[in-house]
């Protein structure tokens, strides 16, 4: 996300001496991304952000795949997804690929006992249900129903949630995830055509800066594994930081929908793209205003794409017998469109309420364990007229 921000105490010169009130320095720390070519923020901390105890063997936390080659159009219950009181326990992958994670998650309890790093993924976090707080080494962010939270990768972070009744969506990216480019002129600022703007985002605020010493547990993950580090310093005990590279939340409820005389193919709902797959937002909104317009999309092809649905809330007009938290897998290269009946009862309809997040992938998506104890099995005959 090209926009700059900072917290806290930082030098007027990067790469100086910065001194202690009491005497000592603090110690600088770049966090980057794609070597030295991609976002980057400077932190500086306390302590060495170095000062490892102990480290565990690790853990094995690969996704167990069912269908590797899925030529199925499927719908997952995603709600039928059991609650645990730890928030990684909790976290069940439904649909990867080498790009992307795609999993749903019921986490009861807050992260107290432990600090989180995903070291190979940058991760987002769709808020479907439940309020809190994200805390990162680089600050807060409040978030309730309908957020995203883009966390970077190597961002070490804790969640505290308000109530034990919470759902999210999340996805774990090999990529970076970015605002779509064509909303960005060439010096990264959103344009007057983005369906949301800068002032949009919840950027991080009230930096926690702990200097105490003592044993600190941070779970890392790496390789599909995760290792447990325990630090001498607290992870959340830098001073002040600036730069580009962050974690931040944006609220679907603040994307402001694309709308034509007749319908509008998907990319006009685009919120997060990378080079491997594109996050779109469905949002409530008017219907197309031509007076033989046909609401309801085409039937078409995405020969190029899996194309997965997340329904948040709302009557998805294309849709028959879909509720919150369903998921549903559309496969590339299978036609898929209206369900029967909805092509026609959409002629006339003046707007929508439906709210859905659409993950469309390049490479085509395996179905986990998880995901297939979730499969009502037919959806696939959804499209039948008897």
């Amino acid at each position: 996300m090209p926009i700059y921000h900072r917290l806290g105490q930082i030098p007027q010169k990067r790469h100086t001496i910065f001194e202690k009130p009491d005497g000592g320095l603090y110690y600088e720390q770049l966090f980057g991304t794609i070597g030295f070519d991609g976002m980057s923020s400077l932190l500086y901390h306390h302590h060495r952000p170095t000062m490892v105890k102990t480290v565990s063997e690790p853990v094995d936390v690969a996704p167990k795949i069912a269908v590797a080659k899925n030529m199925l159009s499927r719908k997952f219950i995603g709600y039928d997804v059991a609650p645990k009181d730890d928030y990684l326990e909790s976290r069940e992958p439904m649909l990867v690929n080498s790009d992307i994670h795609i999993g749903l998650a019921a986490p009861r309890k807050s992260m107290t006992d432990y600090f989180y790093k995903n070291a190979d993924a940058d991760e987002m976090l769709f808020i479907h249900k439940g309020t809190g707080t994200l805390r990162t080494l680089m600050g807060n962010i409040r978030f309730e129903y309908g957020d995203y939270l883009i966390i970077p990768r190597g961002m070490i972070y804790q969640i505290e949630f308000d109530t034990e009744d919470n759902r999210l969506l999340y996805t774990e990216s090999f990529h970076p995830i970015y605002t779509p480019k064509r909303y960005r002129n060439w010096f990264g600022q959103l344009l007057e055509h983005s369906p949301f703007c800068e002032r949009d985002y919840k950027l991080p605020e009230q930096l926690e800066t702990h200097t105490e010493l003592g044993e600190y547990l941070l779970k890392i993950k790496k390789q599909q594994t995760i290792t447990d580090y325990v630090y001498e310093a607290h992870p959340f005990d830098v001073v002040g930081w600036d730069g580009y590279n962050f974690p931040y939340g944006f609220s679907i409820h603040n994307f402001e929908p694309i709308t034509g005389r007749v319908h509008q193919p998907p990319p006009v709902h685009q919120t997060f793209e990378t080079k491997a797959y594109v996050v779109c937002s469905f949002c409530p909104r008017l219907y197309d205003y031509h007076p033989k317009a046909i609401p309801a999309p085409y039937n078409h092809s995405n020969i190029d794409s899996d194309e997965m649905l997340y329904y948040v809330d709302g009557d998805f007009m294309s849709r028959n017998n879909i509720g919150p938290g369903y998921i549903t897998l559309h496969p590339g290269g299978i036609p898929h469109g209206p369900h029967p009946g909805a092509y026609e009862r959409s002629i006339g309809q003046t707007e929508t309420a439906e709210l859905a997040v659409m993950i469309d992938t390049f490479k085509p998506l395996q179905v986990t364990e998880n995901a297939l104890k979730l499969d009502d099995q037919k959806y696939y005959r959804s499209w039948l007229e008897h």
